[in-house]
């Protein structure tokens, strides 16, 4: 498994890159998972629901079972937010796993940039910034792609992806 991350301030275009991406990806074959982090309070069941009453009630995992899915929701309740080899050692097996966000995470990533932003370029301080995709014309020596060319963005995440085995040994020393 294959792992590279997708970083950006709020508003530069991760999201709709990623939904951009991902069947492109899956055209070429590949099976492609996402982690995204989240800088707020979210909630992926509805409240009034069983298993929002199951969590909010206590419960430290509550699992979610259908002819169509399933969704674990593991309530942190105090304790530290995990860090992303944690999360990525949870994961079932598939080709690449792209990670939205985690910008302060290290480990590989395309940064994500948008000029209409107004915001500072994360690749002068982020040596692990392997490549940018973005709407404008940038100084730097690493490899280039507009937001609007999948094909060359998809490229340099398969030419720059790490293996996930390498990230997890790295958390066990």
């Amino acid at each position: 498994m294959k792992m590279i991350g997708l970083a950006g301030w709020s508003g530069a275009g991760k999201t709709t890159l990623l939904t951009r991406l991902i069947p492109h990806f899956i055209a070429e074959g590949l099976r492609v998972s996402v982690i995204k982090h989240a800088h707020h309070q979210f909630d992926v069941d509805v409240p009034g629901k069983d298993s929002w009453v199951h969590r909010q009630s206590g419960a430290a995992e509550v699992l979610v079972s259908s002819t169509q899915r399933w969704a674990l929701m593991h309530e942190l309740r105090g304790a530290a937010e995990p860090k992303l080899p944690e999360l990525l050692a949870k994961m079932s097996p598939v080709d690449l796993i792209l990670i939205e966000g985690f910008k302060h995470e290290p480990h590989r990533k395309i940064e994500v940039y948008r000029g209409a932003n107004a915001k500072p370029a994360l690749f002068p301080d982020d040596p692990d910034i392997v490549g940018i995709a973005t709407d404008t014309k940038l100084e730097t020596t690493l490899p280039l792609a507009h937001l609007d060319d999948i094909k060359a963005i998809a490229a340099m995440i398969q030419a720059s992806a790490v293996d996930i085995a390498d990230v997890l040994a790295r958390r066990e020393t």
